[in-house]
């Protein structure tokens, strides 16, 4: 029987099928071959007395490390309008993060009742990236939003207080402990902590990322890194020097693209902290 794991605690991992939801243990050899199921795995179960056992695990088309997740659809970079102000250079590291994992990022730019929003949505539509205006507060927007995610696996991102919460509890229809940990399990002096997906009512899964925001982007040399900012990775064999690094060389096409405006100088100072932090890990 096929399923998708919503949620793994302590050994324990229950598995949504179209047959109903199971509890399952991993099979053993899981354990001998260093093996790990993970939230969001599509796994085949056998169930015997209404108690199930994951004898395999389907492959991935995607994972994260923090939080543990696989198969994940989108990335949905959730920002505020105002209160909190957006900081674009985290937007843009979360960005990196998604393209470098291979899952498609959306910005979700929320509370648009509070301020305008038309700014930070034409720098990531400009910059190749999908991005949508929404009010958990007045539903606004909302309807796009639920129009991208329908059927997928989307899990939000954020930093506090841009409300990723109250946008998954309009999504999911009741309201989730989302920007902390989900559930607690007291056994004896340890806690539990455990990630879950949500279901929604088109088929698809939502879940909350907390900690993705502060994940720094992964191995990557920061010569790879332009290849993760679209609108640079069109500039590819278009400087004066192959190879370019878009730093202090001259006759660089992106800078002269930063010059003319066509290229957000925020979104160009954001490749130079990452460049620099990715050079700084390598010394």
């Amino acid at each position: 029987m096929r399923g998708t794991i919503y949620k793994g605690i302590g050994g324990f991992y229950y598995v949504r099928t179209e047959q109903g939801e199971f509890e399952c243990r991993a099979r053993g050899r899981f354990r001998k071959e260093h093996i790990v199921p993970m939230i969001g795995d599509e796994v085949e179960i056998d169930v015997k007395n209404g108690k199930g056992t994951v004898i395999s695990i389907y492959p991935r088309r995607s994972k994260l490390i923090r939080p543990a997740v696989a198969n994940i659809d989108m990335i949905v970079i959730v920002a505020a309008a105002a209160s909190p102000e957006p900081n674009v250079s985290v937007i843009d590291k979360m960005l990196v993060n998604a393209e470098i994992n291979g899952i498609e990022p959306i910005v979700c730019i929320n509370k648009c009742d509070l301020a305008s929003a038309a700014g930070l949505k034409e720098l990531y539509t400009r910059a190749g990236y999908r991005a949508v205006c929404v009010s958990a507060e007045t539903g606004e927007g909302t309807d796009e939003l639920f129009s991208l995610i329908k059927g997928r696996i989307a899990v939000f991102a954020g930093v506090s207080g841009v409300g990723k919460s109250s946008l998954l509890t309009i999504i999911t229809g009741s309201e989730l402990e989302t920007g902390r940990v989900s559930e607690k399990i007291s056994r004896g002096r340890h806690t539990t902590r455990h990630v879950e997906l949500f279901a929604t009512e088109d088929g698809g899964y939502v879940m909350d990322t907390p900690g993705f925001s502060s994940v720094e982007p992964e191995d990557i040399s920061e010569g790879e890194l332009a290849g993760y900012f679209p609108e640079m990775r069109e500039m590819d064999g278009k400087c004066r020097f192959r190879g370019c690094a878009h730093m202090d060389e001259p006759d660089c096409a992106v800078k002269e693209l930063v010059r003319s405006g066509e290229i957000a100088a925020s979104r160009y100072e954001s490749y130079r902290r990452l460049y620099e932090l990715q050079r700084s890990k390598r010394s």
